[in-house]
């Protein structure tokens, strides 16, 4: 009988000795999904939260940092709550740092778009000036080579360039016609959900946006943790 209870208390022993395994890090899951737009979080999560954005929208910038350390620091990284970002692409600029965000792959989607918002009223002052200046020129060219020469003019290269975008990437970026056709066919569907950015979507039911810290509530009142 002794024996038997010193292997157990030895065994025991042997298991708190063991390294805890770390939770996983939803934030740095993120998929994109048949529609174009990205997932962002655990899958499987119980509250999921449907954002309709557009980089060039002070109100989808402003939410953007105030809910960064809550939303994706919390919520989603607990894994209790997914967001998927659907674009509704406003003008010129807005759809150059979409397809961008994208280039910068999934695993820095997230990221890249935080950064984006982040840096909006530089970049986009820029944005506005350049394609005031050389909106002759720029209209005579294809556009992806627009986008190209917007995102130049507003500095978004040189931010991305800061995240680790090479510039054999940033050129592949606005070579892909596809991918921007397809962010074009993505914020069009989303114009005929919603009428402003940001909109969203909670559980499945559309959910009229007050500012964040009601949201916040209504997404802890949900499970989101």
């Amino acid at each position: 009988m002794k024996r038997w209870l010193a292997l157990l208390l030895l065994l025991i022993g042997l298991a708190s000795a063991l390294p805890a395994v770390a939770a996983p890090d939803w934030t740095r899951n993120s998929t994109k999904l048949p529609s174009g737009a990205y997932l962002i979080g655990n899958p499987k999560a119980k509250v999921k939260l449907i954002e309709y954005l557009s980089y060039t929208c002070p109100h989808c910038a402003a939410f953007s940092q105030e809910s960064a350390a809550t939303l994706k620091g919390q919520m989603v990284k607990s894994g209790s709550l997914s967001v998927e970002l659907r674009n509704a692409v406003r003008d010129r600029a807005d759809l150059a740092a979409a397809q961008l965000a994208r280039c910068a792959g999934p695993a820095d989607f997230s990221g890249a778009t935080e950064a984006i918002f982040a840096a909006q009223q530089t970049w986009l002052e820029q944005a506005i000036k350049y394609s005031e200046f050389n909106a002759q020129r720029i209209a005579s060219y294809p556009i992806n080579v627009q986008l190209q020469k917007v995102a130049v003019g507003a500095g978004l290269d040189t931010l991305m360039r800061a995240r680790g975008m090479s510039q054999a990437t940033f050129d592949a970026c606005f070579a892909d016609t596809a991918g921007i056709d397809a962010i074009a066919k993505l914020s069009d569907a989303s114009w005929q959900a919603v009428k402003s950015t940001p909109s969203f979507v909670l559980n499945g039911k559309p959910y009229e946006y007050k500012g964040w810290p009601d949201l916040e509530r209504a997404l802890r009142a949900a499970g989101a943790h």
